[in-house]
């Protein structure tokens, strides 16, 4: 009788004891802290639930991504921060996109492109401490050789680094290292461990 007391008094005890907060990545919180940093001087917003990103030039501007990814929300971030002032007055700046199901040619030139942008997102989810992994994004076809894209995407944001971010991206992850409770974490330590 006196181990069953026991015993629930110890159940009840180690029930009360905080639990080590875990971060939780929600997108809405990516839409308010990019309203909050870019609104002002760029006049663009961040929105979720399309079933495509997008971008669309007006007042404001809109950065769409799918569903309510967070992932889907730093990708579509990052391709903003490459697009200069003349590309962010045209739907999806203007650029070129085949679907998935590109042929072989068309892999190539999507990921040869590709690599700038994921190069950011990778810089973003170091800043806020997300999982990271490269895109091919073709899965109705021949995708390529993920490890070699994977190390292209990885040296051009170590190359990024080095050079010293533009000042939209930079802008960007001091917000997220700031709202993820990351400001003493290095950017270049936080990338190696994305890519480990």
């Amino acid at each position: 009788m006196v181990n069953e007391i026991d015993q629930n008094q110890v159940q009840t005890k180690a029930a009360t004891i905080p639990q080590s907060a875990s971060q939780v990545y929600v997108s809405g919180e990516l839409e308010r802290l990019f309203r909050a940093t870019f609104f002002d001087s760029h006049h663009t917003v961040l929105v979720g639930g399309a079933s495509e990103p997008v971008y669309l030039p007006g007042h404001p501007h809109q950065i769409c991504y799918s569903h309510d990814y967070f992932r889907s929300a730093l990708h579509e971030i990052a391709h903003w921060c490459v697009a200069g002032a003349a590309r962010r007055q045209q739907e999806d700046y203007g650029y070129w996109y085949a679907p998935d199901g590109r042929s072989a040619d068309q892999q190539a030139e999507f990921a040869q492109v590709e690599v700038y942008p994921q190069a950011l997102e990778a810089l973003f989810c170091a800043a806020c401490g997300h999982d990271f992994r490269v895109s091919l994004d073709n899965l109705n076809g021949d995708g390529g050789d993920e490890v070699a894209f994977a190390l292209k995407v990885k040296a051009k944001a170590e190359r990024l680094l080095a050079e010293g971010l533009a000042e939209r991206p930079a802008r960007w992850c001091e917000v997220l290292k700031a709202a993820y409770g990351r400001e003493g974490v290095s950017l270049h330590h936080a990338l190696q461990s994305l890519f480990a």
